[in-house]
């Protein structure tokens, strides 16, 4: 295949995802399946068909950002969201509380704290900021369809009240709760962050990062928020020693900004 040091820095110039940032082993097997996969027998010659073909790009980005997403992901989590986050951030911060979901992939994350939220607050004061490095997921979570698995752990009452069933497989979210998230494309490991946040939810991504780079981004996260402001993690994704970072554990897989 060649040099993988000197893939990673043609990558960076072209794409601006640093691959020493993610857990080499594992990203290296994903990229030299998707290399062989394309009948490309080196990544020089890789790296030339990524500078000219805009589908092969957009096609290795999404590949690199392991999407899975599903709605009301752990359930347990999402209840804790609701009978003690949420009333939490209100009392503290008032009724229009600011929200950033990180890597929020096709959307159903997002989409989901609005639902939540909207059990407190009406749709029009809600407005979530969602982010993603891969343009391709962003469309689809502005588009908004969903097959049936994506949606088996959702509450009957959302699905009931937000999603228009379009086929016996397929729903579409409605356009009251998309209205309510703004889309927008960022990379975690070198774009500015959001600030004064009260809720920042960032799950099930870090595992993919090497160490070093998950401890910049705790750190970011930290001066992302107000102070007394929630990060919330993913189920395999606490945070070892989190006053390192100025936080204390809230709760399981939550943390507040000391």
């Amino acid at each position: 295949m060649g040099d993988y040091e000197v893939f990673k820095e043609k990558v960076f110039q072209l794409t601006k995802i640093d691959l020493s940032c993610y857990k080499e082993r594992q990203m290296k097997r994903r990229i030299d399946a998707l290399i062989t996969k394309a009948k490309i027998t080196s990544y020089e010659a890789y790296i030339q068909v990524l500078k000219t073909n805009k589908d092969m790009l957009e096609e290795f980005v999404a590949y690199l950002t392991i999407n899975v997403s599903e709605f009301y992901r752990n359930p347990e989590q999402w209840k804790l969201l609701e009978a003690d986050i949420f009333p939490y951030l209100l009392k503290k911060f008032g009724n229009t509380i600011k929200v950033w979901s990180a890597a929020c992939s096709t959307g159903d994350e997002p989409y989901t704290l609005v639902m939540v939220l909207s059990k407190f607050i009406p749709l029009n004061k809600i407005q979530i900021i969602a982010t993603d490095i891969d343009k391709q997921v962003l469309e689809k979570a502005q588009l908004g369809i969903y097959d049936e698995k994506s949606l088996k752990g959702l509450p009957e009452e959302f699905k009931d009240k937000y999603f228009t069933k379009i086929t016996d497989k397929k729903f579409q979210i409605k356009d009251e709760v998309k209205k309510c998230v703004k889309f927008s494309q960022h990379n975690l490991l070198k774009d500015k962050y959001p600030d004064r946040c009260d809720l920042i939810v960032c799950r099930n991504v870090m595992i993919y990062f090497t160490e070093e780079a998950k401890q910049v981004m705790y750190q970011k996260f930290n001066d992302a928020l107000k102070k007394d402001g929630i990060l919330f993690v993913g189920s395999t994704e606490q945070i070892i020693s989190p006053a390192t970072y100025s936080f204390s554990t809230y709760k399981s897989f939550f943390y507040k900004k000391e």
